[in-house]
């Protein structure tokens, strides 16, 4: 199931996330025509790092995926779902190293939500091993995380919970994994499925980064077994997961502030939420440090709640330079205790 992953090149990639859009795209990673949405192109060239050893296969996307899933799963939830570790060169036996999955956007992949966020650089030079799998393929060949009521599976019956769960347990077996350090970043549907990771898995979780995604709109579906630390950033011009919530398909919700209180409820915080001096740069189109950090106080030391909030910033923002070591930086600050 899983495949040491090297080098790729990508002639053009689409950045998508969920939309009501019908514009259609060429995903060039699979040579296959899709009905993406919200796309922001992006013309990048092969990746060159240090810690590329070994060449993986192609990824499989199959239409039909999701009509079958039931079956074709069974007892293995890895069944016909191969994914790609990245093994950064200072890697070894005698040593456990973090664990980060990235999860893309509804409509995305792996490899275009790796481009987007440019972690695979950071896996090398801070020393983490990194996986960016990909979803299940709807009925409209869109790849979606079936999270929440409210995205992205719409009905779907696909455990995706049993399916991350079980990655991790398999990186696990081939990998010195520190079991204290397991992290889930995620954009729009992938942030929202980062967050059911850490509501159904809490006791693997350490902590979650997520982008434009959201919690459970009614939090009683959310019963973590212990904290996890929580890290929401959220552009407030977002029109398709919205800063103050909404919608999808009739399904509730909800906004940034709330997803953070929530996760303040569950983690235990006792004190309130306040806004720190701290900013930073993590829109490249908005000068200067932009976000500012809105973080609860009293929480437990395994269950941080921050809120980032970058003014004026679209649901697929252009990401700073900066952007995915200040998540890393985020994330390794909060292991398990």
């Amino acid at each position: 199931m899983m495949r040491r992953l090297v080098a790729f090149a990508l002639a053009a990639a689409f950045v998508v996330s969920c939309s009501s859009s019908t514009d259609t795209t060429t995903d060039t990673t699979t040579n296959t025509t899709t009905s993406t949405t919200a796309p922001l192109s992006d013309t990048v060239g092969p990746d060159t790092s240090p810690g590329s050893t070994t060449t993986a296969a192609p990824r499989a996307t199959d239409p039909s995926a999701e009509a079958t899933t039931t079956a074709a799963e069974g007892s293995d939830p890895l069944a016909g779902r191969p994914f790609d570790v990245f093994v950064p060169s200072t890697y070894s036996d005698e040593t456990a190293m973090p664990l980060v999955v990235l999860l893309h956007g509804f409509g995305a992949s792996g490899i275009i939500q790796n481009l987007y966020f440019g972690l695979q650089p950071l896996a090398e030079s801070r020393g983490f091993l990194y996986v960016y799998p990909d979803g299940k393929v709807n009925a409209i060949d869109r790849q979606f995380w079936n999270a929440t009521d409210a995205c992205c599976g719409f009905g779907s019956t696909v455990d995706d919970v049993a399916y991350l769960s079980a990655l991790v347990e398999d990186v696990q077996r081939d990998y010195t994994v520190d079991p204290k350090r397991i992290f889930f970043v995620g954009h729009s549907n992938g942030g929202f499925m980062s967050y059911r990771m850490a509501c159904d898995r809490s006791d693997m979780v350490a902590a979650i980064a997520s982008l434009a995604g959201a919690t459970w709109e009614d939090n009683t579906k959310c019963n973590p077994s212990e904290p996890v630390s929580v890290l929401q950033i959220h552009g407030t011009a977002d029109d398709i997961i919205q800063f103050d919530g909404g919608a999808l398909l009739g399904n509730d919700y909800p906004g940034a502030r709330e997803t953070v209180a929530s996760w303040s409820a569950n983690n235990g915080c006792t004190g309130p939420a306040s806004e720190l001096p701290t900013q930073r740069d993590l829109d490249v189109t908005i000068e200067g440090d932009e976000a500012t950090t809105i973080e609860y106080s009293g929480c437990p030391v395994t269950g941080a709640v921050e809120l980032w909030v970058i003014p004026a910033a679209s649901h697929i923002p252009p990401l700073s330079p900066t952007f995915g070591a200040e998540i890393i930086d985020f994330l390794f600050a909060h292991p398990k205790a």
